[in-house]
């Protein structure tokens, strides 16, 4: 792991939320998008090289969605940064960490991500994220 690359936090309503951050936080998101696949809207908020993520459901049937329903709003997932997400996978696998996702898919903010399940991370939904590389950039 090479840092916490950002903490998610399941928000009801994200123009409530962005709000609400924007004044805690003194700075507004650098960065809003939909990640389709997993049924969210997301918001990035800089907090010099950590990062805010904020997920909102698009979907009731969204994990989101689900999650929201089950425990309210709050801190949903901690993400960590991994050079190498295949490689991370494979450890984290031999290690005996329960994977949720068996390939890494693209999520949010220009990233691959895999998800370990929270029953073998003392009840932690962790993230794991790489940077995709553009090939033309």
């Amino acid at each position: 792991m090479l840092k916490i690359e950002h903490i998610g936090i399941a928000v009801k309503s994200m123009d409530q939320s962005n709000e609400l951050f924007t004044s805690l936080l003194g700075r507004a998101p650098y960065k809003q998008e939909e990640a389709a696949l997993d049924k969210v809207n997301t918001s990035f908020y800089d907090m010099n090289g950590t990062k805010i993520e904020l997920v909102a459901a698009t979907d009731e049937s969204s994990p989101i969605a689900k999650f929201i329903g089950k425990k309210g709003e709050g801190i949903h997932h901690i993400a960590f940064e991994v050079k190498d997400i295949l490689e991370s996978m494979q450890l984290l696998r031999l290690l005996g960490f329960q994977l949720i996702d068996e390939v890494p898919r693209r999520g949010a903010d220009n990233k691959m991500v895999c998800f370990l399940h929270p029953k073998s991370t003392n009840g932690v939904l962790v993230e794991l994220c790489q940077s995709i590389v553009e090939e033309n950039a």
